[in-house]
C-alpha cells in the first residue's frame, strides 16, 4: 500500500444518523500557486452489513478497524471532481465497486466499476442521484432517504462555519479572506472553477431534504433546505 497517499490526521469515525458515519480528516494540496491545508470530511453509509464510501478519506490503522467493524466496504462513490486522491487506496485493500460520473478523471490509474448518473443504479437503496448539468467539471449530490432525508456533497455544498483543528495557520488566514467560513456556503473555489448556473441550484430547491453532510465543514442538520435555499437566493440575486 505504501504507492498510495500516506493517512494524514483525522478524527473518529462517527454515528451523526442512524447507519451514517462521518469523519474529518486533512488535505494538503498545491493548488492556484498556494499551499493549501485545510479538513475534508469522508461520509459512510451502511445498508445491511455493507458499506459504501463517499468523497474517500484515507483513515489510519486505528481507523480503518472501526470502519471494517460497521461492515464490508462494498462501494466507494467519488461525486467530486476535485477530489478523490485516496480513491485507489480503497479499491485496492477492499476490492469495492468504484462508481463515478462519466467523464471524471481519476488518480491511481482506477476506472470507474459504475457509473453514476441520475435515474440510473445506485450504491445502495434509499439513494438518489443529483447531477449537476450546467458545470465545467462533472458533480453530483446523493439525496438519502433517511431521518427526513440527507444531502452528502462534496464540493458545491459546504458548511464551515468557522477553521477547525486540521487547519494550518497560513490556509485558515487565506481562505478566510476568501469568504470560506460561512454555514450553508457553495465552495468558492468549486465556484470559480466550475461555474454553475441558477438553473442547477433551482433544481436542487426543488429536493426535500432536512440535513447535508458535504465534503468540507460541519454536519448541518435539521434546517439544510432553508440554509441552502437563502444562500442560493443571495447569490443568485437579480
Amino acid at each position: 500500500m505504501d504507492q498510495y497517499a500516506p493517512p494524514l490526521p483525522h478524527g473518529p469515525l462517527e454515528e451523526v444518523f442512524p447507519d451514517v458515519f462521518f469523519v474529518t480528516g486533512t488535505m494538503k494540496t498545491e493548488l492556484m500557486n498556494a499551499h493549501w491545508h485545510f479538513s475534508r470530511n469522508m461520509t459512510v453509509v451502511r445498508d445491511g452489513d455493507e458499506l459504501t464510501l463517499i468523497n474517500s478519506v484515507r483513515l489510519d490503522d486505528a481507523g480503518l478497524a472501526q470502519l471494517e467493524a460497521l461492515g464490508q466496504v462494498a462501494n466507494l462513490v467519488k461525486i467530486g471532481s476535485l477530489h478523490g486522491r485516496d480513491d485507489a487506496f480503497y479499491k485496492a485493500r477492499y476490492g469495492a465497486r468504484f462508481w463515478a460520473l462519466p467523464g471524471m478523471q481519476h488518480e491511481g490509474g482506477l476506472v470507474a466499476d459504475a457509473d453514476l448518473v441520475a435515474g440510473g443504479k445506485v450504491p445502495f437503496k434509499g439513494c438518489s442521484v443529483f447531477e449537476f448539468k450546467t458545470t465545467k467539471l462533472p458533480e453530483a449530490i446523493l439525496h438519502v432517504d433517511r431521518a427526513g432525508g440527507i444531502l452528502v456533497a462534496c464540493d458545491a455544498l459546504q458548511n464551515w462555519v468557522q477553521p477547525d483543528n486540521f487547519f494550518s495557520n497560513d490556509s485558515r488566514n487565506m481562505m478566510a479572506g476568501m469568504g470560506f467560513f460561512q454555514r450553508a456556503n457553495f465552495g468558492p473555489v468549486w465556484m470559480q472553477v466550475s461555474e454553475p448556473k441558477v438553473d442547477d441550484f433551482s433544481r436542487l430547491r426543488e429536493l426535500s431534504f432536512k440535513h447535508a453532510l458535504c465534503g468540507h465543514g460541519e454536519p448541518l442538520r435539521d434546517i439544510a433546505a432553508e440554509a441552502y435555499g437563502a444562500r442560493i437566493a443571495q447569490v443568485f440575486a437579480g
